[in-house]
């Protein structure tokens, strides 16, 4: 088959019937025509040739071209592609590298293997166009709720017909005890577009929390307009649910304009969601806060916050135990995720026994180190001292408040404290050096013997050592790991080292070693101010 005069309006309309009913440029279909057509050309005049060809987008007539670049000398390869600067004078006036000589060459005969050929290729263009074209359509709309058929199950997953293309709602996506059938209509969340060789892949979730807030701000107008924000939401996907939301507008409350008439807005969610309990929470910066409302309905006692740890004690009165913690867990664990702290809950009666627990523990510790009787180290703990460098180094009217207490009973406290702790030294810094520890590291200022003894113990016995430490290896951390999180004990950890103390001491070593330029760490100018030059601290 040539490409004549007879059927050159036809490859047009080939290419806009192809792009109507496949709804892409028609440009692009013409594109794979001109590369199949080439492809043809190739096979009958030669591989190494680089043939063009070129279809007019008015008339359909298609060019066959022979193009042949110039090149220097040492880098001719393909003489049927290439030639020299040399050669290029016969056909070009001045030519230079880079030069192009095209010359038209006669149509070529299709026969019914090229033209098979030739429309493999246009296929395969046609479908990349497509897979393109939805790749762009759905990347821009991850994170918002779609109305999709059912089309089939498979394996558990779910598939549905995107028109055109397909989506997948996977097995942990679905919510558990929902089943569909072929051609039902189901709303579900864009939580993901990627682009793979099999062509765009779209996942779906009905589980993910944000498809419940999306859901909330197709129903709460006041979320749609950013008066009320959705601050955070954990979900038991089919069983229960708690969201935080905060009003920008004082005379609007955010609980009770989700709620809305008679619950009318939330029980729009909770039909949607298969009767998924939702607890609506107001918002507070101020974390125990926030947190005493997400355990509701429990009533909490006190709440205990360790920011650097991520971790909230709450004390709750013994009949409300059960009620915090929710039927397995469920009530606790979701106000973990709200508030992304570990909660830790025990009753009043616990904390009690706890407390008391770490009273006799200080009481005996004054009894055994300061020579006192029980009565005495009492008093010393009921006034707040917890160990004996708080005793030993105080001021001393802060011993003399004490019921009892002069400046001669005070200054005999510091003393026995301040022998007791010498001796300790002493015995430390004998094992620190039976272990091995260098000079470089006893001499390091910030470091106690006891904790020079501790990096020893585990292997770091050099300031170098010291230096190549990571913060977290010495002050601990949290890692999660298989969603949970893992506690990473610091060697330092024990004498109450946090991270920023520990970047500082490991920061300071690689100065002293050299290692780093303290220059490097002054700030630089910002904006155009000044910034005066500082001496580091040493």
């Amino acid at each position: 088959m040539a490409i004549t005069s007879a059927n050159q309006l036809e490859l047009l309309q080939t290419a806009e019937a192809v792009a109507r009913e496949k709804m892409i440029d028609p440009g692009l279909v013409v594109e794979a025509m001109e590369e199949s057509l080439a492809r043809a050309a190739k096979s009958r005049y030669g591989a190494e040739m680089d043939i063009r060809v070129s279809i007019d987008r008015k008339t359909g007539r298609a060019t066959f071209t022979r193009v042949r670049t110039v090149v220097e000398d040492d880098a001719l390869e393909n003489y049927q592609a290439e030639m020299t600067v040399e050669t290029a004078r016969q056909y070009l006036d001045d030519p230079k590298v880079g030069d192009m000589l095209v010359e038209e060459v006669p149509p070529v005969e299709m026969g019914r293997i090229a033209a098979q050929s030739a429309k493999q290729v246009i296929l395969q263009k046609v479908r990349e166009a497509e897979r393109d074209k939805q790749f762009e359509e759905y990347k821009d709309r991850i994170g918002t709720i779609i109305n999709v058929l059912v089309k089939r199950e498979e394996y558990g997953n779910v598939i549905v017909d995107l028109n055109p293309g397909e989506g997948v709602l996977r097995r942990n996506e679905k919510i558990g005890r929902e089943s569909y059938r072929p051609n039902d209509r189901i709303r579900v969340y864009i939580k993901d577009v990627r682009r793979e060789p099999r062509g765009p892949q779209i996942f779906l979730s009905r589980t993910a929390p944000e498809f419940m807030a999306e859901l909330f701000k197709m129903e709460v107008p006041e979320i749609y307009e950013g008066i009320i924000e959705i601050k955070a939401v954990a979900r038991d996907p089919g069983s229960r649910a708690k969201i935080g939301v905060i009003s920008y507008d004082s005379s609007i409350d955010p609980v009770g304009a989700c709620v809305g008439m008679r619950g009318s807005r939330v029980q729009a969610v909770v039909n949607e969601l298969q009767g998924e309990k939702i607890d609506i929470i107001p918002w507070s910066e101020d974390l125990p806060t926030f947190l005493v409302n997400a355990l509701q309905p429990a009533e909490v006692s006190k709440v205990v916050l360790d920011e650097e740890a991520e971790r909230i004690e709450v004390v709750v009165p013994e009949e409300q135990l059960s009620l915090a913690i929710g039927r397995r867990g469920q009530n606790v664990r979701l106000a973990s995720q709200l508030t992304g702290l570990d909660i830790d809950i025990m009753t009043e009666e616990e904390e009690s026994q706890r407390r008391q627990a770490e009273f006799e523990q200080r009481t005996k510790l004054f009894m055994d180190t300061l020579d006192l009787d029980e009565f005495f180290a009492q008093l010393l703990v009921a006034e707040g001292f917890t160990n004996l460098e708080e005793v030993a180094y105080v001021e001393l009217d802060e011993l003399t408040v004490i019921d009892g207490v002069d400046d001669d009973t005070a200054q005999e406290l510091q003393a026995r404290a301040r022998d007791f702790i010498d001796e300790q030294n002493r015995v430390a810094m004998e094992k620190a050096r039976e272990l091995g520890v260098e000079d470089s590291l006893v001499a390091f200022e910030g470091l106690t013997p006891q904790m020079i003894v501790a990096l020893a113990e585990d292997g770091v016995k050099t300031l170098e050592d010291f230096a190549t430490c990571a913060d977290w290896e010495l002050a601990g951390g949290w890692t999660t790991s298989d969603g949970q999180r893992v506690k990473d004990d610091g060697i330092l950890e024990p004498f109450d080292v946090d991270l920023e103390e520990a970047q500082a001491m490991v920061m300071s070593a690689r100065i002293q070693l050299g290692w780093v330029d303290p220059a490097d760490l002054e700030p630089a100018e910002a904006d155009g101010a000044e910034v005066e030059d500082t001496e580091p601290e040493r």
